[in-house]
């Protein structure tokens, strides 16, 4: 899964792939493989760059031109309530969710209850399936 401005905000900053690289703990072939959409970024690793250069989620992903950039966190029960939250305003249920997802009601209710982080791929299909919904208030602080 390729994220839209990855590459184009690295750009932007003067970096290069080799200074973002070093600052995740990564090849930097494996920053080209993120760029070019040959792997995915973990969402981990997407979190931590967004942090450190202040980038939005929503803006990283191309859901937004604008960047309002704030601080995001990795609170497992945090986002797995916000998770829970948007799902049941949405009217349904974890079965349908996992279903959109092409996962397990199973595997997809650890997300939502903190036990796991939600994928990259994941988190970018939510997104689009929900509308309106900002990946920057999932993870916000």
């Amino acid at each position: 899964m390729k994220i839209a401005r990855l590459k184009d905000s690295r750009e932007d900053m003067d970096l290069k792939q080799l200074d973002v690289a070093k600052e995740l703990g990564v090849h930097f072939s494996t920053v080209s493989g993120w760029e070019n959409g040959q792997d995915t970024i973990p969402l981990r690793q997407l979190i931590k760059y967004a942090n450190k250069y202040h980038l939005s989620l929503d803006y990283l992903f191309g859901l937004t031109k604008n960047n309002n950039y704030t601080e995001l966190d990795l609170n497992l029960k945090e986002i797995g309530n916000r998770l829970k939250k948007i799902r049941k305003q949405k009217g349904l249920t974890q079965y349908q969710i996992a279903n959109k997802l092409n996962t397990g009601q199973s595997a997809y209710s650890h997300y939502e209850n903190g036990r796991y982080l939600i994928t990259t791929s994941f988190l970018y299909t939510l997104l689009k399936l929900y509308k309106n919904i900002s990946a920057d208030d999932i993870f916000k602080k």
